[in-house]
């Protein structure tokens, strides 16, 4: 198992680029599934996500073949449409595969999803949207086992709420449904609209991307593509954010900065000096940020995600600031390591109280999920003294390469054995 040190004080500067978005390249990798042949996938992360998702897809009957940051993955005629626990437990993810197989094969065999450890996250309006189209399912065993037995006819949907991951799972059943599906209220994000370009460019007859309300007409069959994966907006914002907490000057290359219109707002409330191109931004950060308020929201309001990385920075702050998480029930665990830190919070239900401190202690914290584990190493950059984060194998899951990054910015930072 390895750690993160990190020793604070030293201001960041200097560029770095991103690559393709973690919660698109996942999803781009089951769209694959529902067309035999080969496709390739550019400017493709190295995370352990896409690792761990490969060997879902490897085990359906796929073969993921990385090259660089290039995948090319063979999709065979005939599928093993399964998804075993020892595979699924380790992603949230994993679930998605549930839609393409349903649309392939008929059938569908997927254990119940682990992943981060964020609160309850049912999956139960996937299942409803898919029964829409003519499924049916079983829980055996810890397993959801799912039938066609007269395939998939499109539907009217409206979801309750814009999940994303069921907005996905619809959408990747739809496309191979007979008929035209109607989806109302589907997720907005960038990575599900990169993800309709992707099925568009494979044939699929998709509208309405990035609006309340999609549009799905059933097509006979896809064929496989290249598609370029979209930056990530996440890994983006936290480095904004490094550049922010540090006191320094960040400029993020090969980014879309509408993606981060929200977050990018928020950080000029802060006191941050922010500018802007077509592919970057560039932060700098105040001497203490000014106290914000915000709440998290489906795009194109505060990402979720980006939560821990804010949180981080407002604990430095001049002042008293107030966060309400709307997504995740237990997005906040991460605050008791913070604290650890000698931050100052209090929470009371989705809100939490950040009141500014001049300065943090380094100290040996544990990551408990992709982001939380960001924003700690980002705490670190300015703390006193070193901080020691474990469990970085989370960080692993979102961010290729982040130690190394970091330091070509100035950190003074180290990965290591513990």
């Amino acid at each position: 198992m390895d750690q993160i040190v990190v020793t604070g004080g030293t201001r960041l500067e200097g560029s770095v680029p991103v690559l393709g978005a973690k919660n698109a390249v996942l999803k781009q990798m089951v769209a694959m599934l529902l067309a035999p042949g080969s496709h390739r996938l550019t400017n493709v992360p190295g995370i352990l996500d896409v690792e761990l998702m490969g060997r879902v897809l490897d085990h359906i009957g796929a073969e993921c073949k990385p090259d660089g940051h290039d995948l090319i993955v063979e999709i065979p005629d005939d599928l093993r449409p399964e998804a075993p626990l020892e595979l699924v437990r380790q992603m949230r993810a994993s679930i998605i595969v549930l839609g393409p197989l349903l649309a392939r094969n008929g059938t569908a065999s997927v254990a119940f999803p682990g992943g981060d450890d964020l609160g309850a996250r049912p999956i139960d309006m996937h299942l409803a949207g898919l029964r829409a189209l003519g499924a049916e399912f079983e829980l055996e065993h810890g397993t959801v086992v799912g039938r066609a037995p007269n395939g998939l006819t499109g539907a009217e949907i409206d979801l309750e709420f814009p999940s994303v991951g069921a907005t996905e799972n619809i959408l990747l059943a739809a496309v191979l449904a007979r008929g035209e599906t109607v989806l109302g209220n589907p997720a907005r994000e960038p990575e599900i609209q990169d993800l309709v370009v992707q099925l568009t460019a494979m044939g699929a007859d998709i509208t309405g991307a990035g609006t309340s309300r999609m549009v799905i007409r059933g097509v006979g069959e896809l064929h496989p593509v290249d598609h370029r994966v979209v930056p990530d907006r996440l890994e983006a914002g936290t480095y904004a954010i490094a550049g922010a907490i540090s006191r320094g000057r960040v400029r993020v290359d090969h980014c879309l900065p509408d993606h981060l219109r929200m977050e990018l707002k928020k950080l000029a409330e802060t006191g941050c000096e922010v500018k802007r191109g077509d592919d970057w931004f560039e932060v700098e950060g105040p001497d203490r940020p000014r106290p914000i308020d915000f709440a998290t929201l489906p795009f194109p309001g505060f990402a979720t995600d980006m939560q821990p990385q804010m949180v981080a920075l407002l604990a430095f702050g001049n002042g008293t600031s107030v966060v309400t998480e709307n997504l995740y029930d237990a997005r906040f665990r991460y605050l008791g390591e913070l604290m650890r830190m000698g931050a100052d919070v209090t929470t009371e239900w989705q809100h939490a109280v950040i009141r500014g401190s001049e300065r943090l202690s380094g100290c040996p914290v544990l990551a408990p999920d992709i982001r939380a584990g960001a924003a700690l190493v980002l705490a670190g950059l300015r703390a006193d003294g070193y901080t020691i984060v474990s469990d970085i194998q989370h960080i692993d899951r979102g961010y290729e390469g982040f130690v190394d990054r970091l330091a070509s910015l100035g950190a003074v930072i180290e990965r290591r054995s513990a």
